[in-house]
């Protein structure tokens, strides 16, 4: 469903021209050979081996997959070797006291699921209310870390009222199976074409399976247990989740997966995006694009954002990572870099129409690496940024999303 389509001409069509260069190609063969070898290594900025970035810069930060259609994945295959060679929770301390959880608005917890053994990589998010509210889920492998935080913010095995997604990707809602277990009271909220896929994950986990290998599938996701159909409720654009004393209106947000969805709360305004404005790098105050295939629509995540951006949100509440606090800005440079990444693949597309899966990937991680840099000051770790919807799958995306639209358009001739 494409909502608010975007033209896409001369208006983008030299957005990063003056951002390539020679020898590019070369260059970001040389940042994935270092990424296969382990050099930088995922986790090189993992708490307790360095000072978290964000005290390092202080207030200088701005405040600011099918795999058969059923599957969004954040890792390619390169990377995931990294990251998951241990159990996560090797990596990282859970933690245990309210005070761990910082607030991301009124009576809305953050909880770091330390995906990916990484802080601010994966976010969850607790709603204060008489019948308290869990956003997102993370994936199974996080589950002891988000059970220890929902027992730090007293929150019993009887008292959880409401889980929503904002859709079905493991990283999202691979864990809604084992809290609905955990949390007998709870309902799960999720989007209507997202039900079959939650209820029976047989599908969901086959193709993971098939994309990383079924160990290295289960090191980093842990395990994805089905939801009993009698505990799911389907929502849809403009529905309201009554949480309590306070709601969650629905946003139909396509363009990272047709059963993707935005949920503003009520009180406060606060708007929990998802992955509808890509991912937001708080470490580095940088945004990238999450455009995997199969379902990845450019003009409809742009026309998702307009949507969004319609509704006024107050901040805005991201899964990759965290508070937002100026949404006019967030809205804008994740457009921005969406338009950017998309006319980098449109153009070596047009100029190399056979061109590979691995020169266009080539192509972002060099384009990748100036924007970080520009936006942080910072060293490129391309590691903990590929963490979270990898590089290649954003050029598998996209590629798949220009080819599939000049197919439409000279049909249509």
């Amino acid at each position: 469903m494409h909502q608010h389509p975007v033209a896409l001409g001369d208006a983008i069509e030299c957005l990063h021209a003056n951002r390539r260069m020679p020898g590019g190609d070369r260059e970001g063969e040389e940042a994935l050979t270092r990424l296969r070898n382990g050099e930088p290594k995922l986790g090189d900025l993992v708490a307790g081996r360095h000072p978290a970035l964000h005290r390092i810069r202080g207030d200088a930060a701005r405040q600011y997959h099918d795999v058969h259609r059923d599957h969004g994945s954040p890792l390619s295959i390169r990377t995931i070797a990294a990251v998951t060679d241990m159990p996560v929770r090797h990596f990282i301390d859970v933690g245990t006291a309210a005070t761990d959880h910082p607030s991301a608005a009124d009576a809305i917890h953050t909880i770091d699921t330390g995906m990916a053994a990484q802080r601010e990589l994966n976010a969850v998010y607790l709603i204060g209310s008489a019948e308290p509210c869990l956003v997102e889920t993370g994936p199974g492998a996080d589950g002891p870390v988000v059970l220890a935080a929902l027992a730090a913010l007293g929150i019993g095995a009887l008292e959880l009222a409401h889980i929503v997604v904002t859709h079905i990707h493991m990283d999202h809602a691979g864990g809604a199976g084992a809290l609905l277990r955990r949390f007998p009271n709870a309902t799960l909220w999720v989007h209507e074409r997202g039900i079959p896929h939650i209820v029976d994950p047989t599908r969901l986990i086959a193709s993971t399976a098939r994309t990383y290998g079924e160990a290295r599938m289960r090191a980093f996701y842990g395990e994805t247990l089905p939801c009993p159909p009698d505990r799911v409720r389907s929502v849809a654009d403009g529905d309201t989740i009554t949480i309590g004393d306070r709601g969650l209106e629905v946003i139909f947000t396509p363009g990272h997966a047709t059963h993707h969805v935005a949920l503003q709360e009520s009180s406060t305004g606060a708007m929990f995006t998802g992955e509808a404005i890509g991912s937001h790098l708080p470490w580095a105050d940088c945004y990238r694009p999450a455009l995997p295939p199969p379902e990845a629509d450019l003009e409809a995540a742009i026309g998702s954002i307009a949507r969004m951006r319609a509704h006024a949100p107050t901040r805005l509440l991201t899964s990759h990572y965290g508070v937002v606090a100026d949404p006019a800005e967030g809205f804008a440079r994740g457009e921005e870099r969406m338009r950017a990444w998309a006319e980098t693949v449109r153009a070596r597309l047009v100029r190399e129409p056979g061109t590979t899966i691995d020169a266009l990937e080539r192509e972002l991680v060099v384009q990748a690496r100036a924007e970080y840099e520009h936006d942080s000051a910072l060293p490129f770790d391309i590691g903990r940024y590929d963490a979270i919807g990898s590089i290649r799958m954003n050029a598998e995306g996209l590629a798949r999303y220009w080819r599939k639209r000049w197919e439409r358009e000279a049909s249509s001739t």
